[in-house]
């Protein structure tokens, strides 16, 4: 498929040919929700804890006796309905991480930015890095290309000047390709990319990358 590539001006200066199996595949609604679930239950911490009764510090005396008191029957001071006692059925530490085939969350990205790439949503701009770490620069130049709203802005390798400059900017995200994944995808409005991100990502996951290698019988998969 063709993307167009526009200047810092937004004019576009020519077209570019863009790997199909990449950014012109059919989304895949459902693996592309069960990574977004995924991804969003492997930052959730699980630290959430309280105390039962057995490991609350204090005397297991029984508070009274059984009968005659005309009160209810208790047991030691460190039960769920005494006041500072255990908790009963309340939260305990525990992961809630989710694990997906790698092919699925290949298919999760690719399906994501075919998604964007169909929708017109991907802007690929020559000359996006800043000479200096200026935010003002990379906000004209979003603002030229017609990003009003949330964006990631990709670049092929790590680039300090453009990562500096965006994180001043509100609802804009920058990272290198490599680290493009479904929740900043799905949740941007447009995916600014320069050329060579552009290679990056189809270098990534594109032909040969489609689906895992697997090694030789008796060794480990790829």
């Amino acid at each position: 498929m063709k993307l167009a590539v526009v200047d810092a001006s937004g004019k576009e200066v020519r077209q570019i040919d863009a790997a199909d199996d990449v950014f012109g595949i059919e989304p895949n609604a459902s693996v592309l929700h069960q990574a977004y679930v995924a991804q969003m239950a492997n930052r959730r911490g699980g630290n959430a804890n309280t105390k039962t009764r057995g490991e609350i510090r204090g005397s297991t005396a029984k508070i009274r006796k059984q009968k005659g008191t005309g009160n209810s029957r208790q047991g030691s001071i460190k039960g769920p309905t005494q006041v500072g006692g255990g908790i009963s059925h309340g939260p305990r530490h525990h992961s809630f991480a989710k694990d997906l085939p790698r092919q699925m969350k290949r298919l999760a990205l690719r399906s994501a930015l075919s998604s964007h790439a169909a929708s017109g949503s991907i802007i690929v701009v020559d000359g996006l890095i800043p000479d200096s770490p200026k935010t003002q620069v990379v906000k004209a130049t979003l603002s030229a290309v017609g990003v009003q709203r949330t964006a990631v802005v990709v670049s092929g390798e790590y680039e300090p000047n453009l990562t500096l400059a965006a994180r001043n900017i509100v609802a804009v995200k920058a990272m290198p390709a490599a680290y493009l994944n479904v929740v900043d995808l799905i949740n941007a409005h447009h995916v600014v990319m320069t050329e060579e991100a552009v290679r990056k990502v189809e270098a990534l996951w594109s032909g040969a990358n489609l689906k895992p290698a697997r090694g030789r019988k008796g060794t480990a998969d790829a």
